[in-house]
């Protein structure tokens, strides 16, 4: 079923929920589902699919200038048309920080819900949406098991390695139009930074991926990525996967932390990885 909700008085999210009409009575596990740039809700159908036959609601909804909120097209040229409006005028922020937002809404309006158990709601998200998920679980305790796909990363270690041209190029014209407004010719990792400290503050310091991973401690977390990924370089992954097994340590929770690193894959998750995915997040679910 389709069904819409509001974040902000100018701003209706459409979402895609899919459950089994066999369902066992009582309320349901969710499972919600980010999609990653150029993506959009009815690409994540499938996965909302498998989620219902095997007893879990699955909900997904369309990111900010994406699907059904998308003016052109697939809305790639609409999200990055958007980033660049960001650097012009400091308001709104639809590189990750509009969707976790919008993602802490659902949680809202999910608990409204008689058919949904409010225990057991958790999230896999795949690149953009990887990203967005590990933000919003680092301070929203409801999303009780995450999944971020592709999308842990350190945006510091990239700057400071001269590693981030992969993952600008997800907004290239964004940061190209941002350099030409200011008439710099060359775009370098100090003016990236400069960048991100306009449109997503915050993401390359106080909210990059080894300070936020160890927030979600002690709850359930799943972290994968493929060791030739380019967006999210290795050594960058490392400093968050080190960052998260010292703090589920520290909380006697080691047991709820895992690292998947798929050998000889760049951005992309194995169709392997997301059978792993889902049956890791279904049994943490199930045992709450």
């Amino acid at each position: 079923m389709k069904f819409e909700f509001d974040t902000e008085a100018d701003e209706r999210v459409p979402c895609l929920l899919v459950k089994s009409a066999t369902s066992a009575p009582g309320p349901l596990p969710v499972v919600i589902v980010l999609h990653g740039t150029g993506g959009n809700k009815e690409a994540m159908k499938g996965l909302l699919q498998v989620l219902a036959r095997r007893g879990v609601m699955g909900v997904a909804f369309d990111a900010r200038y994406a699907g059904e909120r998308a003016k052109h097209g697939k809305g790639s040229e609409d999200y990055r048309a958007a980033i660049l409006e960001t650097w012009k005028s400091g308001e709104r922020f639809p590189f990750y920080y509009d969707t976790v937002w919008d993602l802490q809404r659902l949680l809202d309006y999910l608990e409204t819900r008689s058919d949904v158990d409010p225990e057991r709601i958790g999230g896999i998200g795949f690149s953009k949406g990887g990203t967005e998920l590990y933000l919003a679980a680092a301070v929203d305790h409801r999303i009780v098991a995450s999944v971020p796909c592709i999308g842990v990363q350190s945006f510091d270690w990239a700057l400071k390695n001269n590693a981030w041209q992969s993952r600008v190029g997800t907004i290239q014209s964004a940061v190209d139009g941002a350099a030409r407004e200011l008439q710099q010719s060359t775009v370098d990792a100090a003016f990236v930074r400069r960048f991100y400290q306009r449109v997503v503050p915050g993401i390359e310091s106080d909210f990059d991926g080894p300070q936020m991973l160890p927030l979600i401690a002690p709850r359930p977390l799943l972290v994968i990525n493929g060791d030739r990924d380019d967006r999210t370089p290795g050594p960058g992954v490392k400093l968050c996967v080190d960052a998260a097994r010292e703090a589920y340590g520290q909380q006697d929770a080691s047991q709820n932390f895992e690292f998947r690193s798929q050998p000889n894959v760049g951005h992309a998750v194995t169709p392997e990885s997301q059978q792993y995915a889902l049956d890791w997040l279904i049994r943490q679910l199930r045992s709450k």
